[in-house]
């Protein structure tokens, strides 16, 4: 089982990450193609999926509660993320960057809880094959 430290620190270090464009006055220029609000979603698929790989203790085991833990999770960092803007001019929080950051964690945490559901059933038809569940 992984330690608390490796299940915890990548998810402390992508909040800093995020915290640190935060407080730039004038964040990095996506590429054209990326809406603001594409970007926002984008960067909080990666929370979203880290928060729920240490909720559930590894990315194996990605339960509906782990998933919805770190969407939560995430939305409340994202509102701390919009209220942080106050203080750095001329950025200034916004309703519609908070939404697409919690359908960001949304994206991120379900596509984790995917991939644990498709990896266990891969696992369970391969102990079928190979004769370990009995038909």
């Amino acid at each position: 089982m992984p330690s608390r430290t490796s299940l915890w620190a990548p998810v402390g270090l992508y909040m800093a990450l995020i915290f640190g464009l935060s407080s730039l006055e004038h964040p990095p220029d996506l590429p054209s193609a990326i809406s603001d609000k594409a970007g926002h979603a984008l960067l909080y698929s990666g929370l979203g999926a880290l928060s729920a790989r240490a909720l559930a203790r590894g990315w194996r085991r990605v339960s509906l509660a782990s998933a919805l833990g770190a969407i939560v999770l995430s939305a409340l960092y994202g509102v701390t993320d919009e209220l942080h803007q106050l203080f750095v001019p001329p950025r200034l929080p916004e309703a519609l960057d908070l939404l697409a950051d919690t359908i960001g964690a949304a994206v991120g945490a379900g596509a984790l809880r995917s991939s644990a559901r498709l990896a266990a059933a891969k696992r369970k038809a391969w102990g079928i094959i190979r004769g370990r569940h009995g038909l």
